[in-house]
């Protein structure tokens, strides 16, 4: 199993255990946790089978969903995914790098795009557009300038 893999297995055996510690009933076989848990966030009991079977991990929306009924933050959700890490979504009050603020550096500290930051976040398709935009203007009336500017996807 490779990294990615074992990044799954992490994730999920992490989700298992919230779920357990929150009465939702994984082990019998008609303990009916994994439809209880969709049913209670909002979400397709296939996107919650998925995760809990190591073949997907869930999409943003679906992780903010998981995070609120499993009384987790999102941010813990992102970084147990291995999606983001620690040091990307400081906690406030958190000393920051200089380099460059975090919320514009991937893991190791380099600069990344809107559209990158849209992938590591797995913003879905749906919303990828109205992410890139909105962070290029916040970007701008911010004043702060990309190291190495290059193209996003919506294509300016």
């Amino acid at each position: 199993m490779g990294e990615k893999g074992s990044e799954m297995e992490r994730f999920a055996g992490w989700v298992e255990g919230l779920m357990r510690d929150r009465g939702y009933d994984i082990d019998s076989p008609r303990g009916g946790g994994r439809s209880r848990l969709a049913e209670d966030a909002g979400v397709h009991r296939a996107a919650v089978t998925r995760l809990l079977q190591r073949q997907s991990m869930p999409d943003l929306e679906t992780m903010r969903a998981l995070a609120r009924v499993l009384g987790v933050s999102l941010r813990d959700m992102l970084i147990q995914s291995g999606k983001v890490s620690p040091e990307d979504l400081p906690l406030p009050g958190a000393p920051r790098a200089a380099a460059a603020p975090a919320a514009e550096r991937a893991p190791g500290g380099v600069r990344v795009t809107p559209a990158e930051a849209a992938d590591l976040l797995g913003i879905p398709d749906s919303h990828r557009r109205q992410f890139v935009e909105m962070t290029e203007m916040i970007i701008a009336v911010g004043g702060t300038k990309p190291e190495d500017p290059r193209k996003t996807a919506t294509g300016r």
